[in-house]
């Protein structure tokens, strides 16, 4: 289609431009569903919790560390974490320095969890990780998600590392999330070079080789697969309808010292990021030196492996019509190479990408109106 057969005002930002066109858009995708290709953890083990509040079991060694913390469950719907901590106190995880802390969040949601309807049970009331302002965790308000906020906020307050483990609804390439702040970035890249070089994520079988302890032998597996990219490294400033946990004071203050990234380990049910969830949980214990790295873990890396993207969110995209629809359904971590390229339809609005190799970060191929439907970032040198 030729330029003359459009007429094109900015709408007051560089992404959204109104247009009228002879394209209609497509049809909006079905929701994303599918059945757990890894086994849901039974968490009945631990919903007691070993120091007092529940859901959370705390170690501490003799020798003097940091306190690390690792989340899962932040949404009832995203089991991937839960199997990752599962499998650490299966495994009889403790520190060697510092101390350890391992909680399960949002524990009323993931009990009405069903493997048939995984897109519900995100949340019983709002949404635990839109929540963490001081202001609003001091005031009357009241919900289940704020009620455990106050239970486990004892133990965030004390934490040195934290890592929140996340999955998402569409389909898409893992990555790190981090705030603005330098520490949490080190951090981030931190664990993501430390997976360079791994094995290419087994979508449908977990893959023995990553998620074996210590004391099992190596597992073996028809030939070597591809190294994996690690997960990118996405730098935003955050929810414009709420504070997340790595946003909280203790980890975005300019002269706090605590660090803490968000890792979305891939779609919910899928094994891959199960597994990616587990491996990010192993190397993050063993880069704050509280725990040995498995040894089929530490042999995986590989010579000239690809190394870990790095990018900017500098434009979030929300949905101002029910019928925002991508030109076709992008993945997390698509790269767009042309400025300019249109991906998706807002009502009589065209979103363009606004520069060359536009990273685009978790679209939502069906948003809801007023909600986020994609953040765009540009790819760090």
């Amino acid at each position: 289609m030729t330029c003359a057969s459009k007429r094109h005002t900015q709408t007051g930002h560089r992404v959204r431009f109104r247009a009228l066109s002879e394209t209609l858009p497509p049809p909006l995708p079905p929701l994303p569903n599918g059945t757990p290709e890894f086994e849901l953890p039974d968490l009945s083990a631990w919903l007691g919790g070993n120091c007092g509040i529940r859901g959370v079991q705390h170690f501490e060694s003799s020798k003097p560390g940091p306190h690390a913390v690792i989340t899962a469950l932040m949404h009832g719907n995203e089991p991937t974490g839960a199997y990752a901590l599962a499998r650490l106190l299966a495994e009889q995880t403790t520190p060697r320095h510092g101390r350890l802390s391992l909680i399960f969040l949002n524990l009323d949601a993931y009990a009405m969890f069903d493997p048939a309807k995984p897109m519900q049970s995100r949340f019983i009331d709002e949404d635990l990780n839109r929540l963490w302002q001081p202001d609003l965790i001091r005031s009357a308000h009241a919900s289940v998600e704020m009620r455990r906020l106050r239970e486990v906020l004892p133990v965030i307050e004390t934490a040195d590392l934290l890592l929140d483990l996340h999955t998402m609804p569409w389909p898409g390439h893992p990555l790190f999330l981090t705030n603005a702040a330098r520490r949490n970035l080190a951090l981030a890249r931190l664990l993501a070079e430390a997976q360079a070089g791994t094995p290419a994520p087994n979508n449908r079988v977990l893959d023995q080789a990553l998620l074996q302890t210590p004391s099992q032998g190596p597992a073996t597996r028809g030939g070597p697969r591809t190294p994996a990219r690690p997960p990118t490294v996405v730098q935003d400033n955050g929810h414009h309808d709420g504070m997340r946990l790595i946003d909280y004071g203790r980890f975005s203050g300019m002269r706090g010292q605590a660090r803490a990234c968000l890792l979305e380990a891939g779609q919910h049910w899928q094994g891959s990021a199960a597994e990616q969830a587990l491996l990010s949980a192993r190397l993050f214990l063993a880069q704050a030196g509280l725990c040995a790295l498995p040894p089929a873990t530490a042999q995986a890396r590989r010579e000239n492996a690809p190394q870990p993207r790095s990018a900017a969110v500098t434009d979030c995209v929300k949905a101002l019509t029910a019928g925002f629809t991508f030109i076709r359904q992008f993945q997390s971590g698509d790269i767009v190479p042309t400025a300019g390229t249109v991906i998706a339809f807002d009502g009589a609005d065209e979103i363009r990408t606004p520069y060359d190799d536009c990273l685009l970060v978790m679209p939502n191929l069906r948003p809801r109106r007023g909600h986020t439907a994609v953040r765009l970032a540009r790819l760090s040198a």
